[in-house]
C-alpha cells in the first residue's frame, strides 16, 4: 500500500463530523443533512458490527459503533424536536421505536454470525424510516439545493452500505443478495457523483472535494472487488477506505447544506 495512502488513512478510524457543543437543527438544509446522516449511521453501525464479527479493525470498529450509536441518539432528538409538521414528527416517532429494536440487536449479544441476520433486518427498517425523514425535509425545502444536500448525503450512506454488504457476503450471510446490493449501490454512487459534479450550484471547492472523493473511491472499489477467500488485508482495507470516502462526502454534504440559494 502506498505510503501517502497510509498517512491519509491513519486519521480515518472513529471519524465523526465536527459538531458544536450545543447542536440543534439550524435550517431546513441542516435538517436534510442530519436526516441524511441518520441513513448513513444505520449502515455504518451495521458495518462496524459485522467488522467485529470478522475481527477486523476491531478497536476502530468498536469505536465507530459506539460513537455512531451516540450520534444517532443525539440527532434523533434534534430532528424530532425540529419537526415542523405532524407527518414528520410521526415519522420520527416510528424511527425512535425501530431504532430501539436495532440498538438492542447491536448491543444485546456479542457480535457473531448467528446475530447477523437480525442486525441486517433491523438496519433496513431504520434506514427506510431515516430516508423517509430526509425526503420529507427535502420536500419541505422545495429548492434545488435541498435535493443536492440529499443526494450528497446519500453518498455517505452508500459508502457504508457497500462495506456492510461486503462483510455480510464474506461471512457469508445471504451472499448473493449482498453482492447484488453492492452492485446496485455502486451504480447509484457513480451516477450521483456525476450529478453533483455537474450541478450549477457546485463551487470550485466542492469540485475539488469531489475529485478527492473520486480518488478515494478507486481505493474503496478495488478493496470491494477482492472477495476470493478470507483475505484479512481486504477486510481491513474495506473498513478504512469506506471511512475515508465517508469523511470526504460528509464535507461535500456540509458545503452544499451551507448554500442559501
Amino acid at each position: 500500500m502506498h505510503r501517502r495512502r497510509l498517512i491519509f488513512l491513519a486519521g480515518a478510524s472513529g471519524w465523526l463530523p465536527h459538531l458544536p457543543l450545543r447542536a440543534q437543527v439550524g435550517s431546513l438544509n441542516d435538517a436534510i443533512n442530519k436526516a441524511g446522516r441518520q441513513r448513513m449511521l444505520s449502515q455504518r453501525m451495521g458495518k462496524a458490527w459485522l467488522a467485529l464479527v470478522h475481527r477486523t479493525e476491531s478497536a476502530s470498529a468498536q469505536l465507530v459503533l459506539d460513537k455512531s450509536m451516540a450520534l444517532f441518539d443525539r440527532q434523533l432528538v434534534e430532528l424530532k424536536a425540529y419537526a415542523p409538521t405532524a407527518e414528520i414528527r410521526e415519522n420520527y416517532t416510528r424511527l425512535e421505536a425501530s431504532w430501539s429494536e436495532y440498538k438492542a440487536a447491536l448491543v444485546g449479544n456479542k457480535p457473531g454470525k448467528p446475530g447477523a441476520t437480525g442486525v441486517l433486518e433491523n438496519d433496513a427498517r431504520v434506514l427506510a424510516l431515516a430516508h423517509q425523514g430526509t425526503v420529507q425535509y427535502e420536500a419541505l425545502s422545495g429548492k434545488p439545493v435541498g435535493k443536492l444536500v440529499n443526494v450528497a448525503g446519500r453518498q455517505r450512506m452508500l459508502s457504508q452500505r457497500m462495506a456492510k454488504f461486503y462483510y455480510a457476503a464474506m461471512l457469508p450471510v445471504d451472499a448473493e443478495r449482498a453482492k447484488a446490493e453492492i452492485a446496485k449501490a455502486r451504480g447509484e454512487f457513480l451516477a450521483a457523483m456525476a450529478l453533483l459534479r455537474n450541478a450549477p450550484e457546485a463551487t470550485d471547492g466542492m469540485r475539488n472535494e469531489l475529485t478527492l472523493a473520486d480518488s478515494q473511491w478507486i481505493f474503496f472499489d478495488h478493496a470491494l472487488q477482492r472477495m476470493q477467500g478470507t483475505n484479512a488485508h481486504a477486510l481491513s482495507d474495506v473498513f478504512v477506505t469506506s471511512e475515508n470516502l465517508l469523511s470526504v462526502m460528509d464535507r461535500v454534504t456540509t458545503q452544499y447544506s451551507a448554500l442559501t440559494t
